[in-house]
Formats: structure tokens, sequence, C-alpha cells
């Protein structure tokens, strides 16, 4: 009782806060070659201010927007922290939610290209003993565009309300798919024949990936990736650690009409699927990289733009493919409790967009976050 007592004071002194504190001006500044020409040829600056001005709000407490390609667009606004008033930092750290699965893609694709495993191969084969005798054959394109049919595994809550409790405890990856494994082979549809999103196919391309490479996921993510691309400030927690290191805003989610602070919490059964933590630089730098074809040679680059021929498929491995004043925009989301990101770019990068942004209901409606903070980076 002690603790729920606390927990209830918290989040009444955030709900003060946030109609207390004076809100932080946003910082808007443009840069690169084209910025000169932004309003006729770059991004719609003015839709982009409109977006972030008067944060924080009900629905976000800051909102970090990176904007490149030809015309960019820098800005930042809100809080960094909802007790003190403080301006957001443009330059900070943050989960980074499910677009770690570029990261884990590209890593499988790697090994691919290497001749190292063969997107043809089965988990049965690198994985021996992992799935029961039940198992149809799964190969590791089915893995990565979301079709092998794997049941979701184990999880600590389905909302960040079931989760909130439960926030510092831990699920290993290995424990994450025994929980899948034991539900047996879909009863819906076999591999290859539906597509469904859920994190259980890149925690197996993480297990596959220890397995192959001997060395450990974010070892190999650092050495790969992280490192070749500049990415200083990207990084996976230490197993169970539930802090964010380095400058960060902070995160909150609104639970029983209170703004609660969920910022530290032990992501641990994400891992390959959703562990990572980084900014929105480094972020623009893995994007850029990985379009442009310095992360994942082709043939294997065009798997991460496949998207399966299936009933109802809408995403490739990982990139879905939107719409948007008719341009093709590829896109990646990723949220966690207090924190939405996306990343966005058309395929010749001739526009880019990154951003985080602290949503109070992260892992609720992405597509209304996207549509104030994101579409209005394609507007023209």
């Amino acid at each position: 009782m002690r603790a729920r007592r606390r927990t209830t004071v918290l989040a009444a002194s955030l709900v003060l806060a946030l109609g207390a504190v004076p809100l932080a001006a946003p910082a808007f500044a443009a840069s690169g070659p084209a910025a000169a020409n932004a309003t006729t040829t770059g991004p719609d600056t003015e839709a982009l201010e409109a977006a972030i001005a008067g944060l924080p709000d009900q629905d976000a407490t800051a909102a970090l927007v990176r904007v490149g390609g030809k015309g960019s667009w820098r800005g930042t606004a809100g809080v960094r922290d909802l007790r003190t008033g403080a301006p957001a930092l443009e330059k900070a750290r943050f989960r980074a939610g499910s677009t770690t699965k570029i990261v884990t893609a590209a890593l499988a694709l790697q090994l691919a290209a290497e001749g190292r495993i063969s997107l043809d191969g089965t988990v049965q084969q690198y994985l021996p003993g992992l799935l029961t005798e039940d198992f149809a054959p799964i190969t590791v394109r089915q893995l990565l565009n979301f079709t092998s049919g794997l049941q979701p595994g184990a999880s600590l809550g389905n909302t960040t309300e079931e989760m909130y409790p439960h926030r510092f405890e831990t699920l290993t990856p290995e424990e994450v798919v025994a929980a899948s494994v034991a539900k047996g082979p879909n009863p819906d549809h076999a591999p290859g024949e539906r597509q469904f999103y859920s994190n259980i196919h890149y925690t197996v391309l993480g297990m596959l990936i220890e397995k192959v490479t001997g060395d450990s996921y974010a070892h190999q993510a650092a050495v790969r990736i992280f490192r070749p691309l500049g990415m200083r400030h990207t990084s996976f927690p230490a197993g169970p650690d539930p802090r964010i290191h380095g400058p960060h805003n902070r995160g909150y989610d609104w639970f029983d009409g209170k703004l609660v602070d969920v910022t530290d919490w032990n992501m641990s059964d994400r891992w390959a699927a959703g562990d990572m933590i980084s900014t929105n630089a480094d972020l623009e730098r893995l994007l850029v990289g990985v379009f442009r074809g310095r992360v994942v040679p082709e043939p294997q680059l065009k798997e991460m733009f496949a998207v399966p021929d299936v009933p109802d498929a809408t995403m490739g491995a990982p990139f879905s493919p939107f719409k948007l004043n008719g341009r093709t925009v590829w896109a990646k989301t990723g949220s966690r409790p207090g924190y939405h990101t996306v990343v966005a770019a058309t395929r010749d990068l001739s526009r880019t967009v990154v951003y985080s942004v602290n949503s109070t209901d992260a892992r609720g409606d992405g597509e209304a976050i996207a549509r104030r903070f994101a579409f209005p980076a394609f507007n023209r």
C-alpha cells in the first residue's frame, strides 16, 4: 500500500505540473544546402512548426523532429521533465522501440550476403532443437517478413497499464520463444501463408544471429552497423538495466486520468525486436546508410522493401510503404511506454524524417502521432 500511495502522489504532482510549468518555446532551425529554398522546394516548415507548437500538451510532453533530403529542418519543443519544466533536449537519447528491427534485419541480411546463412534456410537448420517436431520448416525469409506463422511469445502484458507493475521484471528471449513454441504451430495458417506482425519473428532472428556468429547480438550490431555508420549514441541496455544512460527527455503515460513517469523500464523482453536506445541523428545515419546500400548490399537489400505476396501483407523486412502526396514513403515505427519513434524516407532519399515524440499514449494510436509529426514533412 505504501508503494501504491507514493505512485499516486507522484502521478498527481505530474498532472499539476502539466498545467503549471511554463511551456518551453519551440526551437526551430533550418540547415543544409537547400535550407534557403525550404519554403518552395523543401519540407513544409509552417506545418512542421505547427505540429510541435504548444508542447507539452495532453498528447505529448516533448518532440524532436529531424527532416532531411532536398531541404532540411530541425525542430525541438516541449519539456525534458514535467517536474522542473526544463526545455526538451534536442540531442536526447530515447527508446527507439521497433525501429530496432531495421538493425536485426540488416544483420541477418549481411550474414546472407556473406554466405553464412541462406534466406531459404530454416530455423530448424540454424537453431536445431528450438522448435518441436510439430512445426513445419520456417525459413529465415519468413522470419524477416513476418510470415513465419509463429505465435506470440511470453509477455508482461498487452497494454502499458498491464505492464507497468511488472516494469522491473525480466523475460529472457529464451523464455519469450519457449512460450511461443509451447503454443504449437499456428492453427490458422502455415508458414509463408499470412503476414502477422509480432516481435516473436525478430526475437528468433536475434537468437539465430547469435548462434551463427558465436557472438552477442548487441556486439554484432555495434561492430557491423553502429560503429561503421558513426552511430556513437546508439546502444542496447545491459540486460535488465531499466535506465536510459546519457541525456534524455523523460517519458510519461496516462493512467486513470493521471500522468505517470514511465521512463525507467526493463525492456529486456523486447531485445532484438525493440530494445535499442538511440538519437534522432543516429537513426538518420542508419536510415540513410541502409537506403544507400552502405549497410546491406544488393541483392539482399531488396528484401527490406519486399512486401510478400500473401493476403493482407503491408510490410517488407521491416519497412512499410505508404502513399503520401503522390510519393511512396518507406517507414518503420517504434513505440515503448513514453516514447514513439518514426524513421521514414522516399526510396531516393529526396525526403527523410526521423522523430522521437514523448507521447503520453505512445503505444496507442501511432497513426495519429505520425499524421501530426511526420506527414507534414511530405506535404510537398
